[in-house]
């Protein structure tokens, strides 16, 4: 398959995986209020949806939203794959969803309100969310190297 499609769908599946990771953490108490709460309470706050979807509605939307935001980002990958030839996919996963981190939670996600910040939200908070992110890139990661086989892109 070729790599930038793996890495698409590595991506896909990795927001599914991070979804499901935030959800039975946040159920069972050993994560508290994650991420994907944030953007749900933001898409709220900027566009009033409970009082129209409801929460689970509401909710659906931002899961669609993640779901795109990380296929478009998987599809980024492909380039840190290339600029780290010699890098074992997990570890490059790993910076990866490092990356994601820094420029999503630490720039965008506070400058849209979505998030208050990785100081303001204290250290574990902030643990919290670049685990999340570290595990939507181990699994971009594998997941594209493992659907690619090798392939190139020409």
């Amino acid at each position: 398959m070729d790599r930038t499609m793996a890495a698409i769908i590595g991506g896909l599946a990795a927001g599914v995986v991070t979804t499901a990771l935030m959800q039975a953490g946040r159920r069972s108490g050993i994560l508290g209020k994650t991420l994907d709460r944030d953007a749900v309470d933001w898409i709220d706050r900027t566009t009033g949806s409970r009082a129209v979807i409801g929460d689970t509605g509401t909710s659906v939307v931002e899961f669609v939203n993640h779901l795109a935001a990380s296929a478009a980002f998987g599809a980024a990958y492909e380039g840190l794959r290339q600029a780290t030839p010699r890098m074992d996919p997990l570890s490059r996963g790993v910076l990866y969803g490092t990356a994601l981190y820094a420029v999503n939670i630490g720039m965008v996600a506070p400058i849209l309100g979505i998030t208050e910040g990785e100081v303001e939200a204290g250290p574990r908070k902030a643990a919290e969310r670049w685990g999340a992110h570290a595990v939507q890139g181990a699994v971009t990661a594998v997941l594209a190297e493992t659907l690619s086989g090798g392939a190139r892109n020409d």
